[in-house]
Protein backbone atom coordinates (compact mmCIF):
# COMPACT_ATOMS: atom_id res chain seq x y z
CA UNK A 1 0.00 0.00 0.00
CA UNK A 2 1.14 3.61 -0.44
CA UNK A 3 1.63 4.22 3.30
CA UNK A 4 4.71 6.30 4.00
CA UNK A 5 6.64 4.95 7.04
CA UNK A 6 8.98 7.94 7.07
CA UNK A 7 6.25 10.55 7.47
CA UNK A 8 6.48 11.11 11.24
CA UNK A 9 8.13 9.16 14.04
CA UNK A 10 7.54 11.53 16.97
CA UNK A 11 5.42 14.44 18.11
CA UNK A 12 2.04 13.06 17.02
CA UNK A 13 -0.86 13.77 19.37
CA UNK A 14 -2.27 10.29 20.06
CA UNK A 15 -5.42 11.63 21.75
CA UNK A 16 -6.68 13.46 18.70
CA UNK A 17 -5.29 11.15 16.00
CA UNK A 18 -6.03 7.66 17.25
CA UNK A 19 -8.98 5.50 18.17
CA UNK A 20 -9.56 1.99 19.53
CA UNK A 21 -6.00 1.35 20.75
CA UNK A 22 -4.91 -2.22 21.36
CA UNK A 23 -1.70 -3.84 22.55
CA UNK A 24 -0.09 -6.41 20.28
CA UNK A 25 3.07 -8.54 20.58
CA UNK A 26 6.08 -6.91 19.01
CA UNK A 27 7.63 -8.93 16.15
CA UNK A 28 11.02 -7.98 17.59
CA UNK A 29 10.20 -8.56 21.24
CA UNK A 30 8.45 -11.92 21.44
CA UNK A 31 10.26 -13.73 24.21
CA UNK A 32 12.81 -10.96 24.64
CA UNK A 33 11.21 -9.07 27.53
CA UNK A 34 11.13 -5.70 25.75
CA UNK A 35 8.23 -3.26 25.84
CA UNK A 36 4.80 -3.89 24.36
CA UNK A 37 3.49 -2.34 21.17
CA UNK A 38 0.19 -0.47 21.17
CA UNK A 39 -1.51 -0.03 17.80
CA UNK A 40 -3.89 2.91 17.50
CA UNK A 41 -6.13 3.06 14.44
CA UNK A 42 -7.45 6.38 13.20
CA UNK A 43 -10.25 7.14 10.75
CA UNK A 44 -8.53 10.47 10.09
CA UNK A 45 -5.44 8.78 8.71
CA UNK A 46 -5.50 7.86 5.04
CA UNK A 47 -1.96 7.06 3.94
CA UNK A 48 0.50 7.70 6.77
CA UNK A 49 1.98 5.46 9.46
CA UNK A 50 3.96 6.78 12.41
CA UNK A 51 5.39 5.53 15.69
CA UNK A 52 6.93 6.84 18.88
CA UNK A 53 8.00 5.70 22.35
CA UNK A 54 5.60 6.36 25.23
CA UNK A 55 7.10 5.26 28.54
CA UNK A 56 7.70 1.54 28.37
CA UNK A 57 5.50 1.13 25.28
CA UNK A 58 5.88 1.77 21.58
CA UNK A 59 2.81 3.38 19.99
CA UNK A 60 2.15 2.80 16.28
CA UNK A 61 -0.49 4.96 14.57
CA UNK A 62 -2.10 3.52 11.43
CA UNK A 63 -5.12 4.17 9.17
CA UNK A 64 -8.31 2.50 10.41
CA UNK A 65 -8.88 0.76 7.06
CA UNK A 66 -5.57 -1.14 7.21
CA UNK A 67 -5.87 -4.95 7.26
CA UNK A 68 -4.37 -7.07 10.04
CA UNK A 69 -1.66 -8.35 7.68
CA UNK A 70 -0.75 -4.78 6.70
CA UNK A 71 -0.80 -3.79 10.36
CA UNK A 72 1.70 -6.51 11.27
CA UNK A 73 3.97 -5.55 8.40
CA UNK A 74 3.95 -1.85 9.25
CA UNK A 75 4.46 -2.48 12.97
CA UNK A 76 7.67 -4.32 12.03
CA UNK A 77 8.72 -1.53 9.66
CA UNK A 78 8.19 1.19 12.25
CA UNK A 79 9.93 -0.73 15.04
CA UNK A 80 12.93 -1.14 12.75
CA UNK A 81 12.84 2.57 11.92
CA UNK A 82 12.73 3.64 15.57
CA UNK A 83 15.48 1.20 16.49
CA UNK A 84 17.63 2.51 13.64
CA UNK A 85 17.17 6.10 14.78
CA UNK A 86 18.06 5.20 18.36
CA UNK A 87 21.08 3.17 17.29
CA UNK A 88 22.40 5.99 15.12
CA UNK A 89 21.87 8.53 17.88
CA UNK A 90 23.31 6.54 20.78
CA UNK A 91 26.18 4.33 19.66
CA UNK A 92 29.57 6.02 19.43
CA UNK A 93 32.88 4.14 19.61
CA UNK A 94 32.77 4.00 23.42
CA UNK A 95 29.20 2.69 23.41
CA UNK A 96 30.09 0.22 20.69
CA UNK A 97 32.94 -1.17 22.80
CA UNK A 98 30.62 -1.43 25.80
CA UNK A 99 28.06 -3.20 23.65
CA UNK A 100 30.70 -5.67 22.48
CA UNK A 101 31.60 -6.50 26.07
CA UNK A 102 27.93 -7.03 26.92
CA UNK A 103 27.30 -9.27 23.89
CA UNK A 104 30.42 -11.31 24.56
CA UNK A 105 29.33 -11.93 28.13
CA UNK A 106 25.76 -12.76 27.16
CA UNK A 107 26.37 -15.04 24.17
CA UNK A 108 30.04 -16.06 24.20
CA UNK A 109 30.63 -16.58 27.93
CA UNK A 110 32.87 -13.50 27.93
CA UNK A 111 35.57 -15.32 25.95
CA UNK A 112 35.76 -12.77 23.14
CA UNK A 113 37.71 -9.79 24.46
CA UNK A 114 38.59 -7.28 21.74
CA UNK A 115 41.33 -4.74 22.33
CA UNK A 116 39.48 -2.14 20.26
CA UNK A 117 36.04 -1.73 18.70
CA UNK A 118 35.28 1.23 16.46
CA UNK A 119 33.34 2.57 13.51
CA UNK A 120 35.22 3.11 10.24
CA UNK A 121 34.30 4.86 7.01
CA UNK A 122 36.51 2.89 4.61
CA UNK A 123 34.60 -0.42 4.56
CA UNK A 124 32.36 -0.42 1.53
CA UNK A 125 32.49 -4.13 0.75
CA UNK A 126 31.89 -5.53 4.24
CA UNK A 127 29.58 -4.86 7.14
CA UNK A 128 32.42 -5.45 9.59
CA UNK A 129 35.85 -6.98 10.00
CA UNK A 130 38.18 -8.14 12.72
CA UNK A 131 41.88 -8.82 13.07
CA UNK A 132 42.26 -11.61 15.65
CA UNK A 133 46.02 -11.08 16.00
CA UNK A 134 45.40 -7.49 17.09
CA UNK A 135 42.08 -8.09 18.81
CA UNK A 136 40.52 -5.29 16.78
CA UNK A 137 36.98 -5.05 15.44
CA UNK A 138 35.78 -2.49 12.90
CA UNK A 139 32.19 -1.90 11.79
CA UNK A 140 31.16 -0.01 8.68
CA UNK A 141 29.65 3.38 9.47
CA UNK A 142 26.79 2.50 7.10
CA UNK A 143 25.40 0.24 9.81
CA UNK A 144 24.77 3.28 12.00
CA UNK A 145 21.41 3.87 10.37
CA UNK A 146 20.21 0.31 10.93
CA UNK A 147 18.28 -1.23 13.85
CA UNK A 148 20.20 -2.01 17.02
CA UNK A 149 19.56 -5.75 16.73
CA UNK A 150 21.22 -5.70 13.28
CA UNK A 151 24.26 -3.85 14.63
CA UNK A 152 24.37 -6.34 17.52
CA UNK A 153 24.34 -9.25 15.08
CA UNK A 154 27.23 -7.86 13.02
CA UNK A 155 29.16 -7.04 16.18
CA UNK A 156 28.57 -10.52 17.57
CA UNK A 157 29.61 -11.98 14.21
CA UNK A 158 32.97 -10.23 14.49
CA UNK A 159 33.34 -11.14 18.16
CA UNK A 160 32.88 -14.78 17.20
CA UNK A 161 35.73 -14.39 14.71
CA UNK A 162 38.06 -13.60 17.60
CA UNK A 163 37.40 -17.18 18.72
CA UNK A 164 36.98 -18.93 15.36
CA UNK A 165 38.56 -17.34 12.27
CA UNK A 166 36.57 -19.05 9.51
CA UNK A 167 32.88 -19.56 8.72
CA UNK A 168 32.69 -23.26 9.44
CA UNK A 169 30.19 -25.16 11.55
CA UNK A 170 31.90 -24.28 14.83
CA UNK A 171 31.68 -20.56 14.00
CA UNK A 172 27.95 -20.67 13.28
CA UNK A 173 27.31 -22.69 16.42
CA UNK A 174 28.60 -19.72 18.39
CA UNK A 175 25.89 -17.53 16.88
CA UNK A 176 23.03 -19.96 17.49
CA UNK A 177 22.37 -18.48 20.92
CA UNK A 178 21.58 -15.03 19.49
CA UNK A 179 17.77 -15.06 19.01
CA UNK A 180 17.67 -12.50 16.21
CA UNK A 181 20.26 -13.99 13.89
CA UNK A 182 17.77 -14.91 11.16
CA UNK A 183 15.87 -11.64 11.48
CA UNK A 184 19.08 -9.63 11.25
CA UNK A 185 20.33 -11.64 8.28
CA UNK A 186 16.97 -11.11 6.59
CA UNK A 187 17.24 -7.37 7.13
CA UNK A 188 20.76 -7.29 5.71
CA UNK A 189 19.71 -9.40 2.75
CA UNK A 190 16.96 -6.88 2.08
CA UNK A 191 19.57 -4.14 1.99
CA UNK A 192 21.62 -6.23 -0.41
CA UNK A 193 18.57 -6.69 -2.63
CA UNK A 194 18.21 -2.93 -2.75
CA UNK A 195 21.75 -2.77 -4.08
CA UNK A 196 23.15 -0.81 -1.18
CA UNK A 197 25.72 -3.11 0.42
CA UNK A 198 27.20 -6.61 0.05
CA UNK A 199 26.21 -9.25 2.59
CA UNK A 200 27.88 -11.08 5.42
CA UNK A 201 28.78 -14.59 4.44
CA UNK A 202 26.42 -17.30 5.60
CA UNK A 203 26.83 -20.99 6.41
CA UNK A 204 28.55 -22.63 3.50
CA UNK A 205 29.61 -19.34 1.92
CA UNK A 206 33.21 -18.47 1.14
CA UNK A 207 35.17 -16.06 3.26
CA UNK A 208 34.42 -12.43 2.36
Amino acid sequence: MPADPSSRTAGENPRSAASAPRTVPSPQSRGSGTSAVEVRRSTRRRRTVSAYREGDRTVVLIPARMSEAEEQRWVGVMLDKLAAQESKRMLGDAELAARAELLSGQYLDGRARPESVRWVTNQNTRWGSCTPAEGSIRLSHRLQGMPEYVVDYVLLHELAHLLVPGHGRRFWQLLEAYPRTERARGYLEGVVAAGRLPHLSGPGDDEP
